[in-house]
């Protein structure tokens, strides 16, 4: 049988037009897979664990955690740590070396419609300024944080820390939290705050206060003429001092080079 033209032609163009159509298709860029990171991947310093959001919750609780703060993350992986600060209404930055966290921080962030209330940075820890942070976490080896403990301790006088499961070598944690419920694994947290630095020689109404620290514990002598007695419960939080010498507890508040509180005192 043979199909007259006018019948041919328009099963001729409808194919052609789906020929079209499927070549447009094809020709189209296929869209980028989002980027899923691996629980264990290597990372520049350490491989990549994701801390249980039961932990994450516990730390901004230990940190006292409030709209104040500004909340900074060091190795920031997925982002989870800073958004949850960020929903305390912290201000929230995330340090991470790895671009595609970085990204897929971002992207986890504005899901959580925190885009605008969250930074995170691609940068190496230990290259990045974290000196304006009032609360420092981390989930790091050990070996890092013995690395970043000197300029933790260099940190303003107060500034909280908490870590995720790894210490500090043998600077002793304020307070340490276990998570049971929620949390089957790096289900410990480490809390610090920083001291202020009071080891040496202060004048007093009392006499001379000697005081030798090592972290936040304090030891020394209080001498008035030649009379010498040894302080006890020394210990510094934050910029609050405190000790008992002869049967009296004194406090204050360190403020570089004067103490002020229950008695006033003068380094030099």
């Amino acid at each position: 049988m043979k199909l007259s033209l006018s019948l041919a032609r328009p099963a001729v163009i409808s194919g052609l037009a789906l020929l079209v159509s499927l070549n447009v298709v094809l020709a189209q860029p296929k869209p980028a897979e989002e980027y899923t990171p691996s629980v264990g991947q290597a990372g520049k310093d350490v491989v990549w664990v994701p801390t249980p959001q039961a932990l994450v919750d516990k730390m901004m609780e230990m940190a006292k955690v409030t709209p104040n703060d500004f909340v900074i993350d060091l190795g920031s992986g997925d982002g989870r740590t800073v958004i949850t600060a960020a929903k305390l209404g912290a201000k929230a930055q995330g340090i991470e070396y790895n671009p595609d966290m970085v990204e897929l921080s971002k992207r986890n962030a504005a899901k959580e419609g925190l885009a605008d209330k969250t930074v995170f940075m691609k940068a190496d820890l230990f290259e990045s300024d974290f000196s304006q942070a009032t609360v420092i976490t981390m989930f790091l080896l050990p070996d890092i944080n013995l690395r970043l403990r000197p300029k933790i301790l260099d940190l303003k006088p107060g500034t909280r820390i908490v870590s995720n499961t790894f210490t500090m070598g043998d600077w002793e944690p304020d307070e340490v939290s276990t998570v049971i419920e929620g949390c089957s694994s790096y289900c410990k947290a480490s809390f610090w705050m920083v001291p202020a630095k009071v080891a040496g020689t202060w004048k007093l109404p009392q006499g001379e206060l000697a005081l030798e620290q090592t972290y936040q514990m304090l030891k020394g002598t209080l001498k008035n003429g030649n009379s010498s007695v040894a302080i006890s419960d020394g210990k510094m939080t934050g910029d609050q001092i405190s000790f008992t010498a002869n049967g009296t507890k004194f406090t204050g508040k360190v403020n570089g080079n004067t103490i002020e509180g229950t008695w006033r005192a003068t380094r030099g």
